[in-house]
């Protein structure tokens, strides 16, 4: 009773952090934006992903970023990656192709960040404003930091999740998966050990 009550208070205690992180916005400017990929349906953006992608846009068009990244690959072969929507969506907004660039590859954010570092590293590209939903930013942010990135958050300034709840739910999935993503990282991490022990 009492470890699945601990469990309770560490599960609360990181989704409380999650909420009180999704506030976080940058005013910074940087060399680049990095779009989180999410569901393209078809040839458009779903509601969620055009809101980061709009963003995005908006950053740019402020002068905040010279350069916008989008990621994500595609769930079904044949079908358009979510990066290859992002940027056509993009386009179609004004933004010149020059200042593009895409990753096809992801399926998740920890893959997502890593295509996006290796884009920036091609690039010579060595800040970046990372784009998301809100809720989404205290994950995201977390796996930047361990793969060495200069970024700063800047979530949408609304997010698609409005009612209570799927707001929950995503907050819920959000959750565990940045638990999930601490543990990973806890475990992979080399422990001081005494030699003669």
């Amino acid at each position: 009773m009492g470890c699945l009550l601990a469990l309770t208070m560490a599960f609360g205690v990181l989704a409380l952090q999650i909420v009180m992180y999704s506030g976080e916005a940058t005013r910074q400017v940087a060399q680049a934006a990095v779009v989180l990929g999410a569901a393209a349906w078809g040839n458009r953006p779903s509601p969620i992903y055009k809101e980061r992608i709009n963003e995005a846009i908006r950053l740019y068009q402020q002068g905040r970023v010279k350069t916008l990244i989008f990621t994500g690959g595609t769930p079904v072969l044949g079908y358009p990656s979510e990066s290859a929507v992002g940027r056509e969506y993009a386009r179609l907004q004004g933004i010149p192709d020059s200042v593009i660039l895409v990753d096809t590859k992801s399926r998740s954010t920890f893959e997502n960040l890593v295509q996006a570092r290796d884009l920036m590293n091609q690039a010579g590209i060595h800040s970046i404003l990372l784009v998301s939903d809100p809720l989404h930013m205290k994950r995201a942010m977390y796996i930047v930091k361990e793969l060495g990135m200069s970024a700063q958050p800047a979530p949408t300034d609304s997010s698609r999740v409005q009612s209570w709840s799927s707001r929950a739910r995503f907050l819920w999935r959000e959750t565990w998966s940045y638990a999930d993503q601490l543990m990973k990282v806890n475990l992979d991490k080399p422990t001081d050990s005494c030699p003669s022990c």
